[in-house]
């Protein structure tokens, strides 16, 4: 509400459900400004590892069967989250940023996905267990298993200062509502959901189309031409 009033843009790094509600979408636009969200997706992280390895099953015509994420940390964000209140909206942030890649729902009791505990001495430093169990050709099964280790906050730094720059070109060219392509490229729920690959294709289309204005090129076009 205090964003609407002030009429700023908004960054929603945190998995609470404002950019992918359409009630709060077109109070953006009511109030002439934008929003990208929602929940960070991190630069390699757990959940777009997954998404990479569930669109790897999905391309090569591997079913998946069952999956799981289990993740732990060090610091504040997963003692936050040790209140089982907090918990709720991550897991369905992260469980459905993985679901929304399989063309088939492989049923609730088959994906688990979300923060597990906290072990205070990782400090920022988080550890994620993935597992996708699979069958391919002649029904024969077929499993991955990892373990990624991140130094959490630098690892979704990155992300938030190109949703900053995002928003930035959203504001000079008057955009109002979601942006749905940095949206679905930097954010784990968006309003649309799409194969990463096209995420980042949209992005940059969103960048090309939005961070060169014809009038500066013309303007510095003729500086060179005065200097000859």
């Amino acid at each position: 509400e205090q964003i609407l009033e002030v009429g700023c843009a908004m960054i929603n790094a945190i998995p609470v459900f404002i950019a992918s509600s359409k009630y709060w979408r077109n109070r953006f636009k009511k109030a002439g400004t934008l929003i990208i969200g929602d929940d960070i997706k991190s630069q390699v992280g757990a959940t777009i590892t997954h998404r990479v390895l569930t669109n790897l099953f999905n391309d090569r015509g591997v079913k998946l069967e069952r999956t799981s994420q289990l993740n732990v940390g060090g610091n504040t964000d997963f003692l936050n989250m040790l209140e089982r209140e907090r918990l709720e909206s991550k897991k369905i942030s992260k469980t459905q940023s993985v679901e929304s890649q399989l063309p088939y729902n492989i049923g609730k009791g088959n994906i688990h996905i979300g923060p597990s505990d906290y072990v205070e001495w990782l400090t920022d430093r988080k550890w994620a267990y993935i597992r996708l169990e699979g069958t391919t050709f002649g029904d024969v099964p077929l499993n991955i298993e990892l373990k990624l280790e991140v130094w959490d906050s630098p690892n979704s730094a990155g992300v938030i200062i190109d949703a900053v720059r995002c928003a930035k070109l959203g504001l000079d060219n008057k955009l109002t509502g979601a942006l749905t392509a940095p949206s679905s490229y930097f954010m784990k729920s968006p309003p649309v959901q799409y194969p990463d690959s096209v995420c980042r294709d949209k992005t940059e289309r969103f960048i090309k189309k939005y961070g060169i204005k014809k009038k500066k090129i013309t303007l510095i076009i003729k500086k060179r031409r005065k200097k000859k």
